[in-house]
């Protein structure tokens, strides 16, 4: 056909004949003239696929909903929301020495598909060898992260730096926080032990522990399932195991073979693993802490005590100990007060909500159940 159009027409003769002609597919004019008629009569503040269920439903007007968008884009009916542009994100260099740099991440999955409950596993990747540190935990908290920078620091040593994100364990984020330098609790235990944190502003600066994350989703996982885990504990137990082979698969040699671990002899980690608080003595040597006051015995001067600062430590276990100067003070739980709302992180939500619903509620003895029992009884005696 297109030979025979060349030797009757030459080249011209190649041009399609639909050239210059509307479309088949195109819409009548008619047809969108009445779309906007009811649009600016009755739908004008509606979005486009509210805008096609009215047209659809209650005036049996046949088009698609990207139909009904460009139409209200094309009079200005509707503005479509700007895209964004992508931003480029360039590459990075590994840090040339193992422990320069450890990134810190974790990851809140179904680790044990539906063989047990949902938890997190945090996350240690070094940023020259690509070398894995795991643990899992119920959450991202922050005795957890004291736990597993613990368990990291006594088989690895001190690195110089943590690349974190910017969870409210390793940094404060609270707008009316009074003083600009203020650490978290984690914050505080890596300054202790000399560790700085650094928190990434977008998930894409640590890409490498976000990488990491996508492989130990689809390896892990598949491990745990053919070893029929499904507790924390059993999967923290293998996790040495499962470390070694990950680290032989993807680890790295550093560019130079300087270690920057440093030692963590001299460091007390009971006592920098802890919560610590800063409180004033009042006149009667009192102090408030966590809804309860404290009242301090010493043998010493009350004078010398009144307005004090005190440091409170709080151990995981919930043991308390307040201190003066290094010097430990003895007290009684004076008065608990009751208990008041708290903030709860996002990524604790369903710790703390799986502690509530544990608990077994008890109907009041003047409840109208136990009453309408008690009458029950006694009309049968």
């Amino acid at each position: 056909m297109l030979c025979k159009r060349l030797r009757e027409n030459d080249p011209k003769g190649l041009v399609s004949r639909n050239s210059g002609k509307a479309s088949n597919c195109k819409i009548n004019k008619h047809l969108i003239d009445r779309i906007l008629e009811l649009i600016y009569s009755k739908y004008t503040d509606f979005g486009p696929t509210l805008a096609h269920e009215k047209l659809s439903e209650v005036h049996n007007i046949a088009v698609s909903v990207s139909t009904v968008r460009n139409i209200m884009v094309a009079h200005e009916v509707w503005i479509p929301k700007k895209v964004k542009k992508k931003r480029i994100f360039q590459h990075r260099q590994r840090r040339p020495s193992e422990g320069e740099l450890v990134q810190l991440d974790g990851s809140d999955h179904q680790w044990f598909e539906n063989r047990g409950s949902r938890c997190s596993l945090l996350v240690f990747i070094d940023d020259a060898t690509g070398k894995a540190h795991l643990r899992f935990a119920r959450s991202e908290n922050t005795w957890d992260y004291m736990k597993a920078l613990r368990e990291y620091l006594e088989e690895q040593g001190r690195p110089i730096a943590l690349y974190t994100d910017k969870h409210g364990v390793f940094r404060v984020n609270h707008k009316n926080s009074q003083a600009k330098d203020a650490l978290t609790q984690f914050g505080r235990a890596a300054k202790e032990l000399g560790i700085q944190i650094i928190c990434a502003n977008t998930p894409q600066a640590k890409g490498r522990v976000e990488r990491v994350n996508k492989t130990l989703q689809d390896r892990l996982v598949k491990e745990l399932r053919l070893r029929k885990i499904s507790t924390i504990e059993e999967a923290n137990s293998y996790l040495p195991t499962f470390i070694e082979d990950f680290n032989k698969h993807f680890s790295k040699p550093a560019k130079t073979p300087i270690n920057a671990h440093k030692s963590i002899d001299g460091y007390d980690l009971d006592r920098i693993f802890t919560l610590k608080e800063t409180r004033h003595l009042s006149k009667n040597l009192t102090l408030q802490y966590k809804n309860t006051i404290y009242q301090i015995k010493t043998s010493r001067s009350s004078y010398t005590l009144r307005k004090a600062h005190v440091t409170i430590l709080e151990y995981e276990s919930g043991k308390i100990e307040i201190e003066y100067k290094g010097e430990k003070l003895d007290f009684s739980a004076y008065h608990e007060q009751e208990h008041q709302g708290k903030e709860v992180s996002s990524k604790l939500l369903n710790e703390e909500m799986d502690k509530l619903t544990k608990k077994k509620w008890k109907p009041a003895r003047n409840h109208p159940w136990k009453r309408q029992r008690s009458k029950v009884l006694a009309e049968c005696v």
